[in-house]
Formats: structure tokens, sequence, C-alpha cells
């Protein structure tokens, strides 16, 4: 895959009273933009959403971000080779991962967090059975090989050695919201049932900090280097497979006390061969609405998007979900669709690419 392609998602989802994302005081986090204070999702809380439900539908799209790398190794090693004891085995992943470059601690454990997929790890094991020396070479060849669709997505940083980077091919905005938010804050009590109605007063108070607000999501997918990373047909599927769960995916914070499980109320997929575009410029004059913010901001998105047309290329697809009659694209009647339509679009994109080729 030579050409540029690139897939915009932009999302409007309205979240009820909710505090999915804390700061570090444990309230929402916010962002000042277009001079007012506006609630916020950071696009970590977010990937980890996505990862979450990778792991839920499929085992193999979602690889372990861990610091006991080492020990991952070790039980892959003995499974594939019951003579070798406890101390053996690490011994063994230790060489491994030091061959690589990758340092690790007393304890076997890495200085920081590195992702790495479960066909890795079984290849990476496979390998130092099969060779008394091993070459350095190979096993970074192995670390770089077989991702797992969030390694290919969302990349990996590998201090001690950049050799076994991996370029992202996602890349995932912060979520904000299209109006001005005001912080509230929820005082609540508890009595302690034993006590009943014999003590006055009660055995817990405190304070709990919320909002609610209608957030403009966005992320966008680099085809080609998502082709790099896995193949080219894989990366369609992966690409798709994102779509669908960044679009149901939600972090889970304070989920039980506030039930705030939304689904977006809007969907734009464009797909396009010149440059991905945030369209958040839409909301940087703030919307202001006593009868709902979900409509004016769809209005202001669409706007957007036909203004920035007079930068950008003719996309190859803009598709829309949740506005029936919508003039700037396609519309679907459902996600089913929508996801149809997408693979269609990039397999048609992939299969012109290799027919010219």
């Amino acid at each position: 895959m030579t050409e540029n392609l690139y897939v915009d998602l932009s999302v409007l989802q309205t979240v009820p009273s909710s505090n999915i994302n804390r700061d570090d005081t444990g309230a929402p986090k916010t962002a000042l933009y277009g001079g007012v204070s506006r609630a916020r999702v950071s696009s970590q809380s977010w990937k980890k959403a996505v990862r979450d439900v990778f792991k839920q539908d499929n085992v193999s799209a979602a690889g372990t971000r861990t610091k006991t790398a080492a020990t991952l190794l070790a039980k892959e090693l003995q499974a594939r080779d019951s003579s070798l004891d406890d101390d053996a085995a690490m011994a063994k992943a230790t060489e491994v991962f030091t061959s690589a470059g990758v340092k690790l601690n007393k304890d076997h454990e890495t200085g920081a967090l590195l992702l790495v997929s479960r066909g890795q790890i079984a290849k990476l094991a496979q390998y130092a059975l099969d060779n008394e020396e091993l070459d350095k070479k190979e096993v970074k060849k192995v670390l770089k090989g077989d991702q797992s669709l969030d390694l290919a997505l969302f990349g990996r940083m590998v201090a001690d050695n950049p050799e076994l980077n991996v370029d992202a091919s996602a890349q995932v905005a912060h979520a904000v919201s299209t109006h001005e938010v005001v912080p509230e804050y929820d005082y609540f009590t508890a009595l302690d049932d034993e006590q009943g109605n014999e003590t006055t007063g009660a055995a817990m108070l405190g304070t709990i900090d919320f909002n609610s607000a209608t957030l403009y999501r966005y992320a966008n997918v680099n085809m080609n280097e998502l082709a790099h990373n896995l193949n080219a047909t894989d990366a369609v599927k992966g690409a798709t497979d994102f779509i669908k769960d960044f679009l149901l995916s939600m972090p889970t914070g304070k989920q039980n006390t506030f039930a705030n499980k939304t689904l977006p109320s809007y969907v734009m997929v464009t797909i396009r061969t010149d440059t991905p575009v945030n369209l958040v410029s839409a909301f940087e004059n703030p919307v202001t609405s006593k009868n709902g913010y979900v409509e004016p901001s769809i209005d202001r998105l669409e706007t957007e998007y036909a203004r920035t047309q007079e930068y950008v290329d003719q996309p190859v697809i803009n598709l829309v979900l949740g506005k029936a009659d919508s003039t700037i694209g396609e519309n679907v009647a459902n996600l089913s669709e929508l996801l149809t339509k997408v693979t269609e679009a990039l397999a048609k994109a992939v299969q012109d690419e290799n027919t010219n080729d």
C-alpha cells in the first residue's frame, strides 16, 4: 500500500451525569477551549476502553502491557518444554530479552511497561528452544512481527532499544464538550443499617464531582502504517474492528455510581487520500442552547466539514450515521451498514492499488 489513505472518525456523544475520567483530585477532567471550560476525556482513557473491548471480543487483537514480559515468556517456555524448572525458564527468558537490548531489573521486570503480543511471546519461546545461541537480529525481528491489533494501532516505545519501537497507526484526540461545562458535585450520606433509628447523624458522608456533556470525539487511522504493521488484508479488518469498538466503548470511571453508558448520537466516517482532518474547530465558539446540544452540534459539525472541503481533496467516501437528511455524505441506516461500507471502500482502495502496481 503506497498511496496515502486515512480514515477519519468524528463522533458526537451525549453523556449524562458522570465522572468517566478523573484528574488527580477526583474531579472530571476539563480543558479550556474557546475561552470556556469544557468537559474532557483523555485519549489514553478511551484507548484503554478500546483495548478492553479487544480483549473481550478477540483475544488475539489485544496484547499485554506489562513489566513482567520475562515472566510471560518463562511460562510459555515451560508450557512448551516441561523439563524446564522455574529458574531455568526464567534464565532463558532473561537471556532472550537481554539479547534484544531490553534491560531487566533484579526482579526480572522491565523498567517501563512493555506492550507485547501473544504471538510474539509464543514465537520468542519457540525460537529460544530451537536455538542454543541467540541471534540478536532474529530476536528483534520476532519482537517487531506478529503484532496484535492494539500494538499495531497504538504503537510501542521501548526506551532501552528504539529499534523495537512501533509507530502508531491511529491517533485518538482528547474528547471535549461542544459547549461550556460547569462542574457539579453530589453530596451524599449513608446510615448504619444495624443502628437504624437509634442514633442521629450519618455513619458516612462525602461528595462526588461530576458533569454532563455532549462530547466531540475524534480519531484517525493511517491505513498505510497499519498495513505496514500488519498486512493489507488484516489492516482493512483491523480498521473496521477499531471503528466498531471505538464507537461502542466507554471509559468505566464511576460507572457503577452513575450508570452513564450511552451510545453515539452521530457518527461521520471519512476516508481520505490527502490528510486526516480533526473537525473540533466547529466548536471553538461554544454551542449555546436551552433545548439540548446534540442537534446544534450536528449542524456545527456538518457546516465545518463543508468548510474544510475548501482546503482538502474530495474524500473517497463520507458516511453519516445519525442524521437521515444529511447532505454532506452518504447516509447509512445502522452501524452494521456503516461497517460494511467502510470495509468495501477500504478493500477496493487496496485492490485498486495492487492492480495499478
